[in-house]
């Protein structure tokens, strides 16, 4: 069974036209979430100040835990490399695969999230889903930066990013149809996926609405996401 959008359903070479070799579907989403899975941010405070950021805080392995342990200038660099590792597969794929290039997002996005580096443990995909974004529909990826810049400056991260989140679908599908869909649908369920599931079992139910809102267990706003 062929991935929509994967080496199977290439355009036909035209006449005189050299087809250029590239990596089948299976690959692409491979390679997109094994570069998803790279924790950036971890390796960071491990090799600067030997601490792991899952015993940081809330253990989320994030930026705003690498700012606790390392401060701005080691964030910068790591931040960077967390968006950049969300765009590798959309780009692998390129745009005449807009859909693998959008599962190849929602994938680098995942290994984020659960990567094998960290036994399952990650963080919440911000950073790989505005890769993804910027590389196949960069005011998607404006709309999620807007989402969390506004959150950080009322000290609601978790809030600003969930907005963000759930007006991700329609503001791309407005743009580009199903393809549209396709792109924010692909980052924003597994974002959705890892707030609930936490880093923990949920103490009670109503925890999970508090994840879900706020990105903890109970309902005081969460500090970064």
């Amino acid at each position: 069974m062929e991935v929509p959008g994967g080496a199977g359903s290439e355009p036909p070479t035209r006449p005189g036209e050299r087809r250029h070799r590239r990596l089948p579907a299976p690959a692409v989403l491979v390679v997109a979430f094994a570069a998803g899975s790279v924790p950036f941010s971890n390796i960071a405070s491990r090799l600067l100040h030997e601490v792991d950021l899952r015993d940081v805080g809330s253990g989320t392995v994030s930026g705003t835990s690498l700012y606790d342990v390392a401060g701005f200038g080691p964030l910068a660099v790591a931040g960077v490399l967390e968006v950049a590792k969300g765009a590798v597969g959309p780009l692998l794929a390129g745009r005449d695969r807009p859909r693998l290039a959008a599962l190849a997002g929602g994938a680098a996005v995942a290994g984020h999230n659960w990567s094998p580096f960290l036994r399952g443990a990650g963080g919440r995909g911000v950073s790989p889903a505005l890769g993804a974004l910027l590389a196949q529909d960069w005011p998607g990826g404006a709309l999620l930066l807007g989402g969390m810049t506004a959150g950080r400056l009322v000290r609601q991260t978790a809030l600003g990013c969930l907005v963000a989140d759930l007006a991700l679908v329609p503001w791309l599908g407005r743009r580009r149809g199903p393809d549209g869909v396709r792109v924010a649908a692909a980052v924003v369920l597994p974002m959705l996926a890892k707030r609930l599931a936490g880093n923990a079992p949920a103490p009670r139910p109503s925890a999970y609405f508090a994840r879900l809102v706020f990105d903890r267990d109970d309902f005081a706003p969460a500090r970064g996401a």
